[in-house]
Parts: C-alpha cells; structure tokens; sequence
C-alpha cells in the first residue's frame, strides 16, 4: 500500500459488489470459484494489483492484494482497491469469465462505491470523478443509478447500484438469504495509534494485529494479514459461516486513512461499531448499512437514528435509503473538539 518513493498514497478503496444469478434458471453447479486463479490474476492485472496471499474455506476464498482485498464466494464478488487502481476497468472480462467459468448468466445486483478522494487529482481514467464511473457503469447496466450521500463540498460517499422500477424485476425468483455489510471509513486517524502499522514499530503483521486489537473486534475468524514496507497494513479475516472482516490502513499523518467492513449478521451494530473506534481513535468517519429484508439488522436505520453519539463521536449528518433488494443507512461523525 506504501513504499519509500511515494511522498502521497490515496488510502480511500473503491469498491466493487457483484452478486450473480442464472434467473428461474438456477444452476447449483455454477460457483465463482470455480474461475482459475490465473484468470484471477490476469483481472487483477487490468486493475493495477496483485495477489499477495490467500485463505478460504468451505463459504469463501478471501485474497490479500498489494492494494486491499478481494472476496469470492459462490455468488458473490467483491473486489476492493486503494491508490490509483482502476477497478471498473476489468467489469466486462470479469462478466466474460463468469459466463465462461463459473456459469452465471446474469448479473443479481451490484454495488460500487467508495468516500470522496482526498487527492482526485492523482486518480487515472475511469476513476477522476464520479461522472466518469457512471458513465462507464451505464454503458453495462440500463437499470443502473447512481447516488451521492452526505456534504458534497466536505465529506461524502457516492454509489452506483441496480435499481430498475418495480415492474422489471423478475418474478418467481427465491427469496434472498440474510445479507448485510457495515462498512466504517476513516480519517484524521491517532498518529501513535497509526505508528503501530509501520515497520519501525513492528516486525510483522501479527505483531501489529494484536498490539493494535484488531484480534478482537471480530474474535474467533482466521486471519490473514500482511504489513507493507516502510508502512501500511491489509487484513482480511473469515469464518466457517461465510462472514468475513477486511481492514486497510494507511498510516501516514498527513493523509492516514482505515477502512473497516463486514458482513457479520447481527440485530445491532453498536458493539461492532464502538470496539472499531476504540481501536483507531479517527478524528471523523462515515459509516455505512447495507440490509436486506431477511436480514438481522433490518432496524439499523432507527438505531443509527437514536445514535447521536458514539462515545467522543457526535453525528452530523443521516440518510437512508431504500433501494431494489436493499435498505441502505448512511451516517458522518466527528470527535467533539478536546
């Protein structure tokens, strides 16, 4: 995520969801991971990143990059990168290869999104602006919307997602399994605290996983980590029961940035939320909710409502909405002034 010659690394993730379907059609032989890795890698190729390791289990195959994470699971898709990578640029091979490999013929939903850059400036075609993702976007999804939550002239968060009129939705298919992701980004980050995620602190990842507690916000996943030379960190985390945790961290006091998601299922995401801002200390951040009907945290809306405040951290902006499948809750915060 950071080396020696960089003097500035745009920690904000772009980040890409891609659920697929065979329709009425269901085929329970197609699965996404049954794409090669070398196709894998030849996707990650377009985007700018590479794999630097892997874990799965019976659920899901989670990849370390050298710019955040990418998840495979049997539908769904999830790739997520940092700096100057250019996600969108690998959509259709991506949709080729599914066909081909893992039997897929539709696209379900999908999700890209990510917070304002700090330094647009930097970023490379498709990825300067958000008028130029959609534009890309639209030429592959006609039912494809795109959306911008929060301060647009300070902090904001923008998505793009499917959500066709009610009348083009195909019927007669299942009802959805539980689905939720809580993604929480942040800035203005403890500078001891990001010390931690330097090798002038720490030898090796394990060692920052657990001075930093980052163990246990989600105990009991197998996790996978990896501290970038001088500085920076990646980790992803699973368990058997398809849940999955990713963190990135950029650590550098003049633009130090921490992404943290999951999509753990549970009826609220307070605890969640508390024990991630403990670990970091930011000095703002934006929080996202994904639900959908079938899921736990239906009622997060009216919980982030009631949420004021989150210990030091005073709200200053919600919005919610709701989408296809999906409820959607967005919230901004910042530390009360010392």
């Amino acid at each position: 995520m950071s080396d020696s010659g960089v003097q500035f690394f745009e920690g904000v993730e772009k980040l890409l969801e891609i659920w697929f379907t065979n329709g009425r059609d269901s085929n329970k032989h197609s699965d996404l991971r049954k794409i090669p890795r070398g196709k894998l890698e030849s996707i990650l190729k377009i985007v700018h990143c590479e794999i630097i390791s892997f874990v799965n289990n019976d659920q899901i195959d989670a990849y370390v990059l050298s710019e955040s994470s990418m998840f495979i699971s049997k539908r769904r898709f999830i790739l997520k990168t940092c700096g100057t990578t250019t996600p969108l640029m690998c959509l259709q091979p991506l949709l080729l290869l599914v066909e081909q490999y893992a039997g897929f013929t539709e696209v379900e939903d999908l999700f890209y999104s990510r917070k304002n850059y700090k330094r647009p400036e930097l970023q490379v075609q498709p990825h300067q602006d958000f008028d130029q993702e959609v534009a890309l976007l639209d030429t592959l999804f006609p039912d494809g919307n795109a959306y911008c939550l929060g301060t647009m002239n300070k902090d904001c968060w923008y998505l793009y997602t499917l959500n066709p009129p009610r009348d083009t939705i195909s019927a007669g298919i299942p009802e959805p399994d539980p689905d939720q992701t809580l993604e929480i980004l942040m800035t203005d980050l403890d500078p001891d605290i990001m010390s931690i995620f330097t090798r002038e602190e720490c030898l090796n990842a394990a060692e920052a996983t657990k001075k930093s507690g980052i163990d246990k916000i989600i105990p009991n996943m197998v996790v996978d980590d990896f501290l970038f030379e001088p500085c920076g960190y990646s980790m992803n985390g699973i368990s058997k029961n398809g849940c999955y945790m990713t963190i990135h961290i950029t650590p550098e006091p003049e633009f130090s940035y921490v992404s943290f998601e999951t999509n753990m299922s549970t009826a609220s995401y307070r605890e969640i939320i508390t024990k991630v801002l403990d670990t970091f200390h930011p000095g703002k951040f934006v929080v996202t909710i994904f639900t959908n009907q079938a899921s736990a945290a239906l009622d997060s809306p009216k919980e982030v409502k009631r949420w004021q405040t989150i210990g030091q951290w005073k709200r200053h902006d919600m919005q919610h909405c709701c989408f296809k499948d999906y409820d959607l809750t967005y919230a901004f915060y910042s530390k009360f002034p010392s």
